[in-house]
């Protein structure tokens, strides 16, 4: 009962921090129509503008649907970079040995550039989904290996001697200790790993799909339709600011409650 009584105030609490960030939106649509009227609508159309146009394809029939192919396409991607380097690190992270051979890998990968991935996909997979998926795969994966390793290799000590020396149930010492701690740094890496897979999924459409906002990015480039352009954009920051307030950042705040009451 005292957590149902609790909700509304923690709902209302997470609507009003969101203060800041509708703030820092707000300077950053400032700035924006300031270079709105520097350069004209040609180089850099206005914020006006550029929500008419995605207004206008958003009430047409081909723009949700070119958004969900992308969104599915960037969901489905991470989700298995997620997974996989999650696991991976969760692992690597146990033994030194297996830190001190990965750091090195994933280092390549991480400075392995996303086109380059781009054009061994195509090479390997040809034109479609697989391509895609798999850029993002690749590219994100390392950044989530790489916090689950930083996570487990941080790991306190401490924290194991107080476990046994409580005697804590297994279960209590995993989910009271030990994934507070790893989940601290492994929500950084899926933030990071969020924006990097939208903007591979972006850059891989655009050269290897013939559908999605990458693809219509290619249109209305073709057709020097900067106002529509700015439009896809638009419509693919508000998706991804989207998943990270309302999906990730509400568990961030679940998970880390400790961080509050300490």
């Amino acid at each position: 009962m005292r957590s149902l009584s609790r909700a509304p105030a923690a709902v209302l609490a997470y609507l009003w921090s969101g203060w800041g960030a509708i703030a820092s939106l707000c300077l950053f649509a400032a700035l924006w129509q300031a270079g709105a009227q520097v350069y004209g609508p040609l180089v850099l159309p206005g914020p006006g503008d550029t929500f008419a146009t995605l207004s206008g394809m958003l009430a047409g029939s081909t723009a949700i649907p070119e958004l969900l192919v992308s969104a599915r396409r960037a969901m489905v991607g991470l989700a298995l970079a997620v997974a996989v380097g999650s696991v991976l690190g969760l692992v690597a992270g146990l033994s030194l040995t297996a830190s001190m051979v990965s750091r090195p890998l994933v280092t390549l990968f991480l400075g392995m550039p996303p086109i380059a991935w781009v054009v061994l996909a195509m090479l390997w997979f040809g034109m479609g989904d697989a391509s895609v998926v798999f850029t993002v795969v690749v590219a994100c994966t390392p950044i989530v290996f790489a916090g689950a390793l930083q996570g487990t290799r941080t790991l306190d000590h401490q924290l194991k001697d107080l476990g046994r020396v409580y005697r804590l149930p297994w279960h209590m010492t995993l989910l009271d200790l030990y994934v507070p701690h790893v989940v601290s740094y492994l929500f950084p890496a899926w933030i990071t790993a969020l924006g990097t897979s939208w903007k591979v999924v972006v850059m891989a459409e655009l050269l290897t799909a013939p559908d999605g906002v990458g693809a219509a990015l290619a249109v209305s480039r073709s057709h020097l339709d900067t106002a529509a352009s700015m439009g896809w954009i638009v419509a693919v920051l508000g998706l991804l600011l989207a998943v990270e307030y309302l999906l990730l950042e509400p568990f961030r705040r679940e998970v880390e409650r400790w961080r509050v009451t300490a």
